[in-house]
């Protein structure tokens, strides 16, 4: 596609921020239908795929009565809080690691090994080991959300600041900045989009370890309640609390991009 006809379509797409909405709005009603004509059909048991009628009377009975002792609010607010904890220390750890293991060869040679080590290991293998470490309290569950998340936070900074251009570094050199200055006003910035993208990256790894870090004894939050309705074969209760979970991460993610826009609102003009 020509350059003036990619600038076209890019305009157009300005013009009609609502196209956006209103397609994603088209997918969720196609999915839904779908949906409805598989239950409609039995092309499987109601047990095994209730009907969005029977998830949305499920939705009622969380948000209202509630399941397995208590509404889905304290489940909504455990969850969040331990995602929100795991996951901003993953980024007060993992950023300022990252940019140390980006510039000095030194620490990226002791701490590499280590994190090549720990990115492949599943969530569920740390469980018995921060249970015999830390007990059955919040802190192992925040931590096995930290551990899955770091890796992710170290190398999207690092590859950041790899990635800064190398003319940009050269033009300030000529203009004698130093290193520090390098660092602060050419380095940083250029990282920050790379940056960003690991965090909106973390944000979904942290829900995902959530599942995991709630099978250590914990008797309330989103994934002990998929875990305790799955037991009992609740599958409108799993259904539900998967959409909550799902919603609340892209809530969360939504929220990464508008600070993103604050502060890196030159990504996308360079």
């Amino acid at each position: 596609m020509a350059k003036t006809e990619r600038e076209s379509v890019f305009a157009l797409g300005a013009r009609l921020p609502h196209a956006s909405g209103l397609t994603t709005i088209i997918v969720l009603a196609v999915a839904l239908a779908l949906w409805e004509a598989a239950s409609l059909l039995r092309l499987f048991p109601p047990v095994a795929l209730p009907s969005p009628g029977a998830v949305w009377q499920a939705f009622v009975i969380l948000f209202t009565i509630g399941y397995g002792g208590h509404t889905i609010w304290l489940d909504i607010g455990a969850s969040a809080l331990r995602v929100a904890i795991g996951f901003l220390g993953a980024v007060a750890i993992g950023v300022p690691l990252g940019l140390m293991m980006a510039r000095v060869d030194l620490v990226f040679r002791i701490i590499d090994p280590f994190l090549q080590f720990i990115r492949p290991v599943p969530p569920l293998a740390y469980i018995p080991l921060l249970v015999v470490w830390f007990g059955i309290g919040e802190l192992p569950k925040v931590l096995l959300i930290l551990v899955g998340t770091i890796p992710v936070i170290i190398i999207g900074t690092i590859s950041g600041v790899k990635a800064t251009p190398p003319l940009r570094l050269a033009v300030a050199r000529t203009l004698g900045a130093t290193p520090r200055q390098i660092f602060n006003l050419v380095v940083l910035p250029s990282a920050l989009p790379e940056i960003f993208t690991a965090m909106r990256v973390g944000i979904g790894v942290a829900w995902s370890c959530l599942v995991a870090a709630e099978l250590i004894a914990a008797d309330q939050g989103l994934g002990w309640l998929v875990q305790y309705a799955g037991q009992a074969l609740q599958v409108a209760v799993v259904i539900a609390g998967i959409i909550v979970i799902g919603s609340l991460g892209y809530a969360m993610e939504l929220v990464i991009r508008l600070v993103e826009a604050r502060i890196v609102p030159w990504r996308g003009r360079e």
